[in-house]
């Protein structure tokens, strides 16, 4: 009978300390501190118009012309041989992660590469580019080549590594792009 309250009482004990507060801040207090305001973010500008009826593809650039030259040596996607890649170093995916300064038309912008899986590429994303580079949402190594690719997969550029900590190639619109740490 003795072990029944003895068990009784220290089941109340126990329901009674779980009442008990335990936090280490006093909600009476003014001394209460709040997160730091989240800075704005700058948006860039929207555009409408009318849309193009559906199949119609006047819209979008002509393909590039298969073996055409551009900046750098680097064929144009499209070409059967790209000149650089018999020059080309090797390139692992592991070589590639983190942040790079991207040089594409005489402007300058930063690119961040990581290996988190993103459809058929890695992750990836570009800060203050222009132009095509701002669709940039993975990339892969395929060979001795990096390929850029847009948010839905498609390549945006290609690049070669020409020297350590650097990369040399074109946009699909023909436009130099060089990566350097």
């Amino acid at each position: 009978m003795r072990t029944i309250h003895a068990a009784a009482g220290l089941a109340v004990v126990l329901a009674l300390a779980g009442c008990q507060r335990t936090s280490m801040t006093d909600f009476g207090s003014n001394n209460t501190m709040s997160p730091a305001p989240v800075q704005a973010q700058p948006v860039p500008t929207v555009s409408s118009g009318q849309l193009a009826a559906p199949g119609d593809t006047s819209q979008f650039p002509a393909a590039p012309v298969s073996g055409t030259a551009v900046a750098g040596g680097v064929t144009a996607p499209g070409g059967t041989e790209v000149a650089a890649a018999t020059n080309a170093l090797d390139v692992t995916k592991e070589s590639m992660v983190g942040n790079w300064r991207v040089s594409n038309a005489g402007a300058s912008c930063d690119m961040f590469l990581t290996l988190t899986n993103l459809g058929s590429g890695s992750r990836g994303g570009t800060r203050g580019c222009a132009g095509e580079l701002t669709a940039m949402g993975s990339w892969e190594v395929a060979g001795k080549q990096v390929v850029l690719k847009d948010r839905n997969g498609n390549p945006l550029a290609r690049l070669f590594k020409t020297a350590d900590s650097r990369f040399d190639g074109s946009t699909n619109g023909g436009q130099s792009v060089s990566l350097s740490r």
